[in-house]
């Protein structure tokens, strides 16, 4: 357990020469210490930007803001779409009349609670049929405080609850 030198007994060509089989490291630090410091300096610029003064055009935007695309059922087994009351043989038409009008979109479905589980499954496939191809379904997370939700608001998805 003692230490031991780098040095041979001089026998051989090789005049006592052995290879280091250690390596350096320090270079390579130092290197990735200055490739550090120009990532934080050049990464706000590179979100900011260069400040410009843009061009007025008359052209409308291509982004038009939807109203949300909202199909409810209610408890007593009406159907609504957005703030308009429907039959249930005039869903699938009406629905397709706004697809063809407005495009492809996200269709939040809510339905109240006290709905069978079949009646929802039976909107869900007449809104599939209408030619939506994104369904998302809306619940109400419990509140802590025991209160009720403030009228008219949308509830943001459930979580699913953990496993066993």
């Amino acid at each position: 357990m003692g230490m031991s030198a780098n040095v041979s007994s001089g026998d051989g060509e090789d005049g006592g020469y052995r290879p280091m089989a250690e390596i350096n490291i320090t270079p390579m630090v130092d290197v990735m210490l200055v490739l550090l410091i120009i990532f934080m300096v050049a990464a706000p610029l590179m979100v900011t930007g260069v400040p410009i003064e843009l061009p007025k055009t008359t052209a409308a935007k291509l982004g038009q803001s939807k109203k949300p695309m909202v199909v409810t059922l209610t408890a007593d087994g009406q159907f609504q779409i957005r703030n308009e009351f429907v039959s249930r043989e005039a869903l699938v038409p009406r629905l397709r009349e706004i697809r063809a009008l407005e495009g492809d979109a996200v269709v939040y479905v809510r339905a109240d609670k006290k709905n069978p589980y079949g009646e929802v499954m039976d909107l869900l496939g007449q809104v599939g049929q209408s030619g939506f191809g994104r369904v998302s379904l809306l619940s109400q997370q419990p509140n802590a405080g025991g209160g009720t939700p403030a009228a008219g608001a949308v509830p943001p998805p459930a979580t699913p609850a953990p496993g066993p």
